[in-house]
This record gives structure tokens, C-alpha cells and sequence, in this order.
């Protein structure tokens, strides 16, 4: 399809001539992939305290893994270690799952029995 126009610059005209191709559009799907991000099932992800991970290392998986601040990751470091468990984050399944995975992976690494758990809202 050509389409015909005029520009004008400066005060004077340009003629200019836009061919458009019909077939295939490469579609951005960003954005219909954020809307189906905002539309999965949230989980909470729940640490389980032991008798064996540092503390330290615990604080360590919370900030580094779950990007909690340090005050927030002590903080839910201390609840659990007092109360059994605690909630870690409400995050998307998929992320949840993802997170969870690369925490165990990094406690296995040192020897730890660290353990969350992944609970659907």
C-alpha cells in the first residue's frame, strides 16, 4: 500500500511517499506476558526453622534470594527461629517457585537443611 503526503520543514513542502508491506508484524507480547503475570495465583513462601543453618546464612538467603532488607530478613529470621515458621513474601506462584528452588539449591551447597515452603493465597 502507498500512501502519499506532504511534509513540510522550514516552511516549504517535501513530498514523501510511505510504502507499507502487508504480512507479517513482529508483535511485542511484553505486554499481554505482564497482564498474564498480573492475573497468576499469588503464593506465600514460608521459612521453617532448624536446628543446624546459621543464622547468618539464613539472613544471608533472605536478602540475596528474596531481596528482603536486612532488618527484614533478621526479622523474619528471629520469627521463625521462635515461633517454627514465618512468612517470608507473597509473590507470584511461578517467582515463588523460582525463588524457592535457588534457596534450597544454596543451602544444599553448604550442607543445610534450610527449608520454605510455598503455601497458594
Amino acid at each position: 500500500m502507498k500512501i502519499e503526503k506532504s511534509c513540510q520543514m522550514n516552511g516549504f513542502d517535501f513530498p514523501m511517499t510511505v510504502t507499507m508491506i502487508e504480512g507479517d508484524w513482529d508483535v511485542d507480547t511484553s505486554l499481554d506476558q505482564k497482564v498474564e503475570d498480573d492475573q497468576e495465583d499469588l503464593a506465600k513462601v514460608i521459612i521453617h526453622n532448624d536446628d543446624v543453618t546459621p543464622m547468618d546464612f539464613v539472613v544471608i538467603i533472605l536478602q540475596r534470594i528474596f531481596q528482603l532488607s536486612p532488618l527484614e530478613a533478621e526479622h523474619v529470621m528471629i520469627t521463625a527461629h521462635l515461633s517454627g515458621v514465618a512468612l517470608v513474601a507473597t509473590l507470584p506462584l511461578s517467582e515463588a517457585k523460582k525463588r524457592v528452588g535457588k534457596a534450597h539449591f544454596a543451602a544444599q551447597l553448604e550442607g543445610y537443611p534450610l527449608m520454605f515452603t510455598i503455601e497458594l493465597v
